[in-house]
Parts: structure tokens; sequence; C-alpha cells
């Protein structure tokens, strides 16, 4: 006796004998376990497919935080040099607070346009879901419908 535990797939299914040789319980037997083996492996084949796309999402997060804390910084020190430049250019030298006002009042109109963008953008996408895993799925269900 090997020590392969009974049930247990160990590869290929075995050859069929020739007809008449099998009973119909037996036949119905391997085809609800070859049904469930499929079934295990689109399973199978779903969480990977979902694992693989949340991990690239997640690295496509990261990098473009980094990216956007960057960004971030380096607009910090360009508003502070153009509400300078916005003091000279109306020749305010008491009120400096005037140039700051006027390039915060742009900049909230611009996060309010780029929000509204974001929200579209977001309303559009479809979560992430195991599209070959689905369409193996429907060829699967199709295949068995069929009669022989």
């Amino acid at each position: 006796m090997s020590g392969t535990p009974t049930g247990t797939p160990t590869g290929p299914p075995a050859p069929l004998p020739p007809n008449g040789d099998r009973k119909v319980g037996e036949m119905a037997f391997d085809v609800a376990e070859r049904v469930s083996l499929l079934v295990r492996e689109e399973v199978e084949l779903a969480k990977v497919e979902l694992s693989e796309k949340v991990g690239n999402l997640l690295r496509g997060s990261a990098v473009g935080i980094a990216a956007g804390i960057f960004a971030l910084l380096g607009l910090a020190m360009l508003m502070h040099s153009i509400a300078w430049a916005i003091n000279d250019i109306l020749g305010v030298e008491g009120s400096v607070w005037i140039g700051f006002g006027i390039e915060a009042l742009f900049w909230f109109i611009t996060a309010g346009i780029a929000g509204l963008v974001a929200y579209k953008a977001v309303q559009k996408g479809t979560p992430p879901t195991p599209e070959m895993a689905i369409e193996e799925a429907k060829e699967t269900k199709a295949t068995l419908g069929r009669k022989v």
C-alpha cells in the first residue's frame, strides 16, 4: 500500500476502463469528485488573482503617497514665494497677509475642482474583481450544462 491517504488526488485521474466495466455510481462519484476539484481550483485562481491585484494597488498607492508628499513640500515653497511676489507687485509692505490670502483663495478653488474630478473618476471605477476566474466559472457552467 502506498503512503498516500485515500481520497487525495495524486495527479491526473486514472484512465477510464472500457464502457460497461464501471457502474453508474462509480461514474457519478468520479464526476462529483472532478467537479469538486475544478471548483477548488477556480476558487484558488480567484484568490491568487485578487491578491495580485490588491498587491499592485498597494504598491502603487504607497509610491503615489510618497510622490504626493514631495509635491506638497515643493508646492508649499512655491506658494510662499508667489505670495511674497503678489505683495511686491501690489506694493504692499505693511500687510503681507493680502498676498497669502489671494493665493489661498486660488488654491481652495483649485482643490475644489480637483476634488470634483476625483469624485467623478472614483464613481466611474469598478472594484477589483477576479475577471479570469469569473470567465472560467462561466465556461465551466456552460460546459457542464450541455448534454453529451
